[in-house]
């Protein structure tokens, strides 16, 4: 079994047009060797007692920062692909 973690804040719903997307095609491809688990937005990473844990920050490249879901979508619905 494989868990698939997907953010999931109070703008989404069960009918947001790429989590239909996820669960569909993760449900039909895997026959039933993932879930898909909704997780909140973190607002905070915890831990305490010097128990070996680190907090690391990935700062990826610009181009990489630079990609807009948003504009995907807006150019997906121009070209008439959504």
């Amino acid at each position: 079994m494989i868990d698939v973690k997907v953010r999931w804040n109070t703008l989404c719903d069960d009918n947001h047009m790429f989590w239909r997307i996820i669960v569909d095609d993760m449900e039909h491809l895997s026959e039933g060797r993932v879930e898909i688990i909704k997780i909140p937005d973190i607002e905070s990473v915890n831990f305490g007692r010097g128990v070996g844990y680190d907090i690391i920050e990935h700062i990826p490249p610009q181009e990489v920062s630079e990609i807009s879901a948003t504009k995907i979508r807006e150019q997906l619905k121009q070209e008439g692909k959504l």
